[in-house]
């Protein structure tokens, strides 16, 4: 090798030194199996693997977290709201023509997936002696009853299909059990106007998101209804909710549909009508984040101190190597080499780890939640292997850079003393 690295100095060497010092990094590993140096390799996978399996672990989780809420929340508003400016904090809208260019004709514009209307109403729910304010959200057979559906618990969407205004409402699990109605129960809606009027109606469905924002205060039913109290004629409605296509680009399409509408309607985000609960989700990814941080530096810690182990249990073959004539370089590569082949073997461990969680919750949901304070059942899953590539990615080459800083030592070992090391 010394003759060739002479007569060839324009890469041969290179390739020599590389292929030199991955195969006694493989035969140091293959013979230290047995040995403490055994043991060691074992705690570096470990460490690699649990600190990873962690990490997606806890992406899964987030992306769950995030999905699901956001898809309670769209379900029930769409991405971009239209209604009329107006000043005022009331729960009912002003009414808006359905004769807007933007609903007659939003196919004209790619980026809309869904338009549909509705209409706010304030009401009072009562039967068996106990009385229930909310919102009667008017809606019609435009309404994306798919998108909803998850929510359904019991029943179903009230009949549109009637000549006139149907007399069935949807209502939530919790204001069904304050006034111990069903399915198929029938109560009294009083309409908060002057002069009140009263409506009797029936139950067709109960949904539970477990966010309080929904399940306190909306109730679901005909937009006729709304329209029949309210004396509008049917081309006036409350508003409209609009789905998009693609809601990350949600801000640059809310600035365009401004500009479509006009200064008398007002074009709001869902995220923003709902800041507080967007503002937790995003509290969430940035505490996810910062723990992705600490299990790096951990693992980074972890690999250090690992191979600064290796290294003083391999000192009397350092000594030798360098009495022979090896360079530093081509010792360091042979630990930088076979610190990688425990981050590489470190990596799968932590994605047998990881992508078993995350098949077993998804299947079994034995990670269970309490509904009042996350707003689901259990732990959600949403599978993103984008993420996964990314994190396996990261932390191999986080980890494998910080193995050159303790292979530095080995340019200050003396052969003499390194060859009587004991």
């Amino acid at each position: 090798m010394i003759i060739l690295q002479r007569i060839d100095q324009n890469g041969l060497k290179l390739n020599i030194f590389l292929n030199l010092s991955y195969f006694i990094s493989k035969r140091i590993s293959e013979k230290g199996t047995n040995s403490f140096s055994g043991m060691i390799h074992k705690i570096a996978i470990a460490s690699i693997g649990i600190g990873l399996g962690i990490m997606i672990i806890s992406f899964l989780i987030l992306k769950g977290f995030q999905l699901k809420i956001q898809e309670k929340i769209i379900s029930f508003g769409g991405h971009l709201q239209v209604t009329k400016f107006t000043l005022s904090r009331s729960y009912e809208e002003d009414p808006i023509s359905k004769e807007l260019a933007l609903f007659q004709d939003h196919s004209d514009y790619d980026y809309i997936d869904h338009i549909q209307e509705f209409t706010n109403k304030a009401v009072l729910l009562k039967a068996n002696e106990t009385v229930e304010i909310a919102v009667l959200k008017g809606i019609s057979e435009r309404f994306d009853k798919s998108k909803f559906e998850q929510n359904i618990t019991k029943g179903a969407f009230p009949d549109f299909t009637t000549e006139t205004y149907s007399t069935e409402i949807m209502i939530s699990q919790s204001k069904a059990d304050k006034l111990l109605l069903e399915v198929g129960d029938e109560t009294l809606l009083y309409f908060i106007q002057d002069p009140p009027r009263v409506r009797k109606m029936t139950i067709s469905g109960i949904y539970e998101t477990g966010m309080e924002d929904f399940d306190e205060k909306i109730i679901l039913g005909d937009i006729r209804l709304v329209q029949h109290i309210n004396n509008w004629p049917d081309s006036l409605v409350g508003g409209f909710e609009i789905f998009l296509n693609n809601f990350k680009s949600a801000d640059y399409y809310q600035a365009e549909l401004e500009d479509v509408v006009g200064y008398e309607l007002y074009v709001e985000k869902i995220s923003d009508k709902y800041a507080e609960i967007f503002d937790w989700l995003a509290l969430l990814k940035r505490n996810v984040v910062i723990f992705l941080s600490l299990t790096l530096f951990v693992a980074c810690f972890n690999m250090i101190s690992i191979l600064l182990i290796l290294i003083m249990e391999r000192t009397h073959m350092i000594g030798v190597f360098k009495a022979l004539g090896a360079a530093n370089k081509l010792i360091r590569r042979i630990f930088v080499f076979n610190g990688m082949r425990l981050i590489a073997k470190g990596l799968i461990v932590g994605n047998i780890i990881g992508i078993t969680f995350g098949i077993l919750q998804s299947k079994l949901k034995f990670l269970t939640l309490d509904p009042k304070s996350y707003y689901m059942e259990f732990v959600p899953i949403e599978w993103n292997w984008g993420i996964i590539v990314l994190l396996n990615a990261l932390t191999f080459v986080v980890v494998s850079l910080v193995l050159l800083v303790p292979t530095m030592i080995i340019s200050k070992i003396s052969p003499i003393k390194s060859i009587r090391f004991d």
